[in-house]
C-alpha cells in the first residue's frame, strides 16, 4: 500500500466520521423538549371553561344551598341564600369563582355574604376572613382528591 492510497482511506474515513457525526447530531436536535408526555390527569383540564377538578369540587362544597346560578363556562356558582337550621337567625350567600385552566391555589376565589335578623328583617353582618378561607382550602382539597383519585383510575 503508498502512502498516497494510505491517506487517501484515511480521509474517506475521517469523512465518514464527520458526516455520521453531524447527522447524529442532527438527529438528536430534532427530538428533545417537544415529546408527548402520558399525562394521566393533568392539573389542567378544561373542556368545561375552567377546571374540571375545581368546578366539580366547588360544586359539592357550596351544594348544601339552593344554586342561582351555575356558569361552567365562566367558571362562576352562586348560591341563594342559605339559612341553616340550627341557626335560623342568620343566612349565607356565596360566590365562586374559579379563575383559571389550572389547578393551582390562586384559581378559586370565595366570596360570602351574611346577614342576620334583627326586628324581622334581614341586616347585613360581616363575615369572617376565615370562612371565606376556610371554604377556598375545602374546595382545593377536594379538587386534589377528585385528580388523585382520576390519577388511580
Amino acid at each position: 500500500m503508498t502512502a498516497k492510497h494510505s491517506n487517501s482511506t484515511r480521509g474517506r474515513t475521517v469523512a465518514r466520521a464527520l458526516v455520521l457525526g453531524t447527522a447524529l447530531v442532527a438527529l438528536a436536535a430534532c427530538g428533545g423538549r417537544d415529546r408527548p408526555r402520558a399525562d394521566l390527569a393533568a392539573s389542567q383540564v378544561t373542556t368545561i371553561g375552567v377546571n374540571s377538578y375545581l368546578w366539580r369540587a366547588a360544586l359539592e362544597t357550596v351544594s348544601f344551598a339552593p344554586l342561582l346560578q351555575a356558569d361552567s363556562a365562566g367558571g362562576v356558582i352562586v348560591t341563594d341564600w342559605y339559612v341553616n337550621p340550627a341557626n335560623p337567625g342568620e343566612r349565607v350567600k356565596m360566590t365562586v369563582a374559579i379563575l383559571d385552566q389550572d389547578l393551582r391555589a390562586d384559581a378559586v376565589r370565595v366570596a360570602a355574604s351574611r346577614q342576620v335578623a334583627q326586628s324581622g328583617t334581614w341586616v347585613d353582618a360581616p363575615v369572617q376572613a376565615a370562612t371565606v378561607q376556610k371554604l377556598e382550602d375545602i374546595i382545593l382539597t377536594k379538587a386534589r382528591d377528585l385528580r388523585r383519585q382520576a390519577i388511580r383510575g
